[in-house]
């Protein structure tokens, strides 16, 4: 359907819709017809669901099959309990993950995009889902079309639709009815399409079509726009693989070991499968989304919205911060503070040229244009807009084409430099109009007097004018010529008292700042005075432009002031920075700053920026503060750390459990533990371990970033999953050679050894610290020595019956006690020598 072809009436016609917007009873007429404006129409996942996606597990599927084989050869037992246990194992993860997921999800829904929307005749922001064919949907610049339609009514309007056509320079749309023989988007100028931007005026459209029959939904279908996947997730990809190594190989070596000394083949499998299931790390996923949403939780509590939960760890490990200046390290409230002739003084004319260029623009108007207007109102003596040539970052200025009636005039604001570039006259009181150009002296003269203006922390427009034949009836980029130079508009935005606080704890915690700002150097210079903030280095936008990537990269470490930056200089100096290995984060909430948040490891905008930014963001920002910058670093740094805790735990006993179990394969004449019992103990373990999202973090580690390091880890699980081993073995031989134990009592002993020496290792794992001055969280104190007391006590229940366990006697509780207080204590040491001699640990 290329509804950009039709007539008005007919589009109207068949969409059964009218200018005055929909219903709220046709609305869910069409929700059920057309169903949600988005590409997956499974907005929500069903605890079911994740439930059922549970099995995807070739060890859980396998151990089921196993169970399957246990009942037609008459092990009942066998088959139920290990059918319980798994199904036990996969409700706790499922519920615990569901959980998590709707918290995550909570959060992203409340900085959603929402378009603003015409109806049952009132104008009302909805979610975006909710749009359905016929809605009317009014736009202007900073948004993001919400999906594709027909243009009602256009102001000047730019778009910039390079997401579609790949084009990036921007695209004028007017409502008029059109028709060509090639009806393909590039050739559609009165239509608008779904996730395209708008740069500059205002329109209303009607919605043709939505979610996955859109422009884009046809492009998402067909290619991968899956973001890509960020330092975290890729660590974790990589730890996993590591694991399902390692355990493949154990599971091989136990059934050829057993198979080799002719043990039962059934039983073998059942043990194998049951260790598989034990040491792979199946809650590892539930754990990482648990503490992902309570620390999105956290942070939301802060202000700071979190909307891809894995860019939680990327905050924390940040140590490159790039901003600009107005609104982080400034108040933001920026005022007009004098409208200046060349000499210096209050001129009237000047104002009124500003005013009337910002009144009638109708692009995304900037804080400077609304520090104009609420400055003071001024009449508009009939003067009407004629045309508009939009702002643009490269040509840094706005022309507006007016007229009263008697003349028509070209009315141009920007960048002062820029401005005098273009100008060849100057006004000269009391002649209106200097009839001799602009000569090098005084331009000398005006380019001192703009650096004295920036030098006292002003930020300063250039105001300039020209008189145009009154048949010009539009303005395009060559009319910006042969300008009068009328004077200065000047703007104060103080610095905020919050900032450098803020800039001093963010230095403490290992966290670099660079201002990358599009604003000149005398100004930024001034505000980096009083905020104290020492100026290692600076460069231009035109320095930048003059040298290859290998001697910027040389420059911008020691850089931390880049003046007069467009968005492509921004981009360049952002990737630079991550190929040197740095994790950058950028802040930014216009339209100018979506390359540079696609660029970034982290991207951060402001709940007020654009659309266009806050869909760029992965992290949005409900405050625009440094101090919530910092509070959410600590919290990312937090929620890294209790990660790190489950993973460290998980593979020194695993590693520890595969080495054992290696060993005990060669010289035992049985298993050394029943395939139900792994399960019972993998369950007990598991479940110590889910309150590691509630525990606190030692105030070192969070004084600095982290990084995911493969390599900390490996040497982590070599350091101490032999220790763990070595008590294992101590267990075996007290079992074998004191106790004389039989196969029962052996599979009992080594249960409750096994169990809690891996559960009550988290008191000395958790913390760099000694134990005893870094207290846990009192739920994970308690859940963890519940349920290692719990393990000790099923034996004795009849419970403990049901998984062949057998009550012990006294003495071997004794000797319980000395073997967990050495493995501790021994733990201790290792902890302590791999820390000492790791590089920044992990």
């Amino acid at each position: 359907m290329h509804f950009w072809s039709l007539p008005l009436q007919s589009l109207f016609s068949e969409l059964k819709a009218t200018p005055q917007g929909l219903t709220t009873s046709q609305v869910l007429k069409r929700r059920k017809q057309f169903g949600p404006n988005a590409f997956d129409t499974i907005s929500h996942i069903t605890l079911l669901r994740i439930f059922f996606l549970r099995f995807q597990n070739p060890l859980i599927i396998l151990l089921l099959i196993a169970a399957a084989i246990s009942a037609v050869v008459h092990d009942i037992h066998s088959a139920i309990l290990i059918t319980i246990m798994v199904f036990l194992s996969i409700s706790i993860d499922a519920v615990q993950d569901f959980r998590a997921s709707n918290a995550a999800e909570a959060l992203k829904q409340s900085v959603a995009l929402r378009p603003l929307v015409l109806r049952d005749q009132q104008l009302v922001k909805i979610p975006l889902e909710d749009l359905v064919p016929g809605d009317i949907v009014c736009l202007s610049a900073g948004d993001l079309v919400p999906a594709d339609g027909r243009l009602l009514e256009a102001k000047d309007l730019f778009v910039n639709q390079s997401l579609l056509t790949g084009e990036s320079y921007p695209v004028e749309k007017s409502a008029q009815d059109f028709r060509v023989a090639d009806e393909t988007i590039t050739n559609a100028p009165n239509a608008v399409f779904m996730g395209t931007s708008i740069l500059s005026g205002t329109a209303q459209y009607i919605v043709c079509l939505t979610g996955k029959i859109t422009a884009l939904g046809v492009i998402t279908s067909t290619l991968s726009t899956q973001a890509p996947p960020t330092a975290f997730e890729i660590g974790m990809r990589q730890f996993g693989l590591l694991l399902m190594r390692l355990i493949l190989f154990l599971i091989l070596f136990v059934i050829l070991a057993n198979l080799f000394f002719d043990r039962p083949w059934l039983e073998t499998l059942l043990f194998a499968l049951a260790l598989g299931v034990g040491l792979a790390p199946e809650f590892l996923p539930m754990v990482v989304s648990i503490t992902l949403a309570r620390g999105a939780v956290r942070m939301a509590r802060k202000n700071v919205i979190v909307k891809r939960l894995s860019s939680i760890h990327d905050f924390g490990s940040m140590d490159i911060l790039c901003c600009d200046k107005t609104g982080t390290l400034t108040e933001a409230k920026i005022q007009l503070a004098q409208h200046l002739d060349l000499k210096g003084e209050k001129n009237d004319h000047v104002f009124q040229i500003a005013y009337l260029n910002s009144y009638f623009e109708t692009g995304l108007k900037s804080p400077l244009d609304e520090a104009i207007l609420a400055y003071q109102h001024l009449e508009r003596e009939n003067w009407e807009k004629i045309d508009e040539i939009p702002f643009d970052f490269e040509r840094r200025r706005v022309s507006v084409l007016v007229d009263n009636g008697k003349k028509r005039l070209l009315l141009v604001k920007g960048a002062p430099e820029d401005i005098l570039a273009i100008s060849t006259h100057f006004e000269d009181e009391p002649r209106p109009l200097s009839p001799k150009a602009l000569y090098a002296k005084e331009r000398r003269k005006i380019q001192n007097q703009f650096n004295d203006l920036s030098q006292q922390g002003f930020r300063v427009l250039g105001i300039a004018w020209r008189e145009v034949p009154r048949t010009h009836s539009q303005a395009v980029i060559h009319d910006e010529s042969g300008l009068t130079f009328a004077g200065f508009a000047t703007f104060f935005d103080p610095p905020k008292s919050s900032a450098a606080e803020a800039l001093k704890k963010l230095h403490e915690n290992g966290v670099k700042l660079k201002i990358v700002t599009g604003d000149n150097e005398l100004v930024t210079q001034h505000l980096c005075q009083q905020l104290n903030i020492p100026i290692d280095g600076l460069l231009m936008g035109h320095d930048i432009d003059s040298i290859d990537d290998s001697a910027l990269s040389a420059k911008i470490e020691k850089v931390n002031l880049f003046c007069r930056m467009n968005p492509t200089q921004k981009c360049r100096i952002i990737t630079l920075l991550k190929s040197k290995g740095h994790m950058v984060g950028f802040i930014g909430d216009g339209i100018n700053d979506a390359p540079s948040l696609h660029s970034a490891n982290v991207a951060v905008s402001v709940d007020s920026g654009v659309d266009v930014a806050k869909e760029a963001a992965d992290i949005i920002l409900l405050k625009q503060d440094l101090n919530v910058i910092y509070d959410g670093i600590i919290e990312g740094r937090t929620t890294y750390g209790n990660i790190m805790k489950y993973v460290m735990m998980m593979t020194s006993s695993n590693f520890g459990n595969m080495i054992s179990m290696a060993g005990a394969a060669l010289f035992l004449p049985f298993l050394p533990m029943l395939p139900t019992q792994i399960l019972l103990n993998n369950l007990l373990y598991d479940l110590s371990e889910i309150a590691i999202p509630l525990d606190n973090v030692d105030k070192n580690f969070l004084e600095k970033p982290h990084r995911w390091k493969m390599s900390s880890i490996r040497n982590f699980m070599f350091m101490m999953g032999p220790i763990s081993s070595v008590f294992d073995f101590l267990t075996f031989a007290i079992l074998l050679y004191v106790f004389k134990a039989s196969e029962t009592l052996f599979h009992t002993g080594w249960f409750m050894e096994s169990l809690a020496t891996q559960i009550l290792v988290i008191f000395i794992i958790r913390t760099r610290l000694s134990p005893l001055k870094s207290r846990p969280h009192p739920i994970l104190a308690i859940s963890s020595i519940s349920l290692a007391s719990l393990g000790i006590i099923i034996p004795f229940t009849q419970l403990g019956a049901y998984f062949s366990l057998t009550p012990l006697p006294t003495s071997f509780f004794i000797i319980l006690g000395i073997l967990c207080a050495s493995y501790l204590l021994l733990a201790e040491g290792g902890k302590r020598v791999f820390y000492r001699y790791s590089i920044n640990g992990v």
